[in-house]
């Protein structure tokens, strides 16, 4: 038996709030998500719903579980104007069955669908996955894996679940939520960036900033000149398209899209809006027509 016929959140969110930047920029995302997770991180933000199944804490959260079908939330996005259909909120990886019944129907559509997962992947549940899942968002929490042990996963795993979507034409980007005291370190982040290159230097790396919650409330809130130095490691490496998140309006740059060879403002962010656009149709820089990276129409 596996998890079917209801949702626990279906909201129609921004493609930019997943995060996705180089996926339809300023497009609507109808999002769905269920209960429970296979990890247990003590700094999760989406603990209510990720952790209702394993911490009496959240147990509240039962009271929004709404039963629906397919069927129902394919018309749903249909009627929100919705372009794209992403599972969320939980760890869409242990829903998949499910998942797999909505986007074949939402494919029929025109949809698009995407993941945001923690990315403790099989390679058989990718393989199942490719047909009808084009995009893919990864959280790579550390690089170390004792850290992944302690949050029950484990680090090679995400790693080859990260260049496996990437080889099976899933549209990747990746994101790392920055804890001061945990995954900060040059060190660190060094790692993350190198390995990322090595996949794809065209991967976008989102470096975002954690704020105190959960069961991680000790902690100090992630500050822009952290995620300034983060950014500055990912772009030194080589990848070229880094973003620093939840601190809109503070990380200058960061928040917007620019050309890789001449440097040309392409796609202008605050938070989540999209206040300009100029990737040509064809996916090009107008300045200098240099192909970018991306799923864009």
């Amino acid at each position: 038996m596996v998890p079917w016929g209801y949702v626990a959140a279906a909201n129609v969110d921004p493609i930019e709030k997943k995060p996705f930047m180089h996926f339809l920029p300023g497009a609507d995302a109808l999002t769905f998500g269920m209960l429970g997770c296979n990890f247990h991180c003590d700094f999760c933000q989406n603990w209510v719903s990720s952790q209702a199944l394993r911490d009496p804490a959240s147990e509240g959260s039962g009271a929004y579980i709404q039963e629906i079908s397919a069927r129902e939330l394919v018309d749903y996005a249909l009627r929100s104007g919705a372009q794209i259909i992403a599972s969320s909120y939980n760890e869409p990886l242990i829903t998949t069955e499910w998942a797999l019944e909505i986007f074949r129907l939402a494919r029929q559509e025109g949809l698009r669908t995407v993941y945001v997962s923690n990315g403790f992947a099989t390679h058989e549940v990718l393989a199942a996955l490719q047909p009808v899942l084009d995009a893919y968002k990864v959280d790579l929490k550390c690089m170390t894996d004792e850290k992944y042990r302690s949050v029950g996963g484990r680090l090679q795993v995400v790693l080859d679940t990260i260049k496996q979507a990437y080889e099976l034409g899933m549209w990747v980007e990746v994101v790392t939520l920055i804890i001061p005291g945990f995954n900060d370190s040059n060190d660190e982040l060094w790692d993350s960036a190198r390995y990322l290159v090595s996949v794809s230097p065209d991967i976008p790396w989102h470096v975002t900033s954690f704020y105190p919650t959960y069961k991680h409330l000790e902690g100090e809130r992630t500050s822009a000149e952290i995620l300034q130095r983060a950014a500055d490691i990912g772009q030194e490496a080589g990848l070229k398209y880094v973003y620093a998140g939840n601190l809109p309006g503070r990380v200058g740059s960061l928040e917007d899209t620019h050309c890789p060879h001449c440097q040309a403002l392409l796609i202008r962010r605050t938070g989540f809006s999209v206040h300009e656009n100029h990737i040509t149709n064809a996916g090009a820089c107008p300045q200098c027509d240099e192909s970018i990276a991306g799923v864009w129409h």
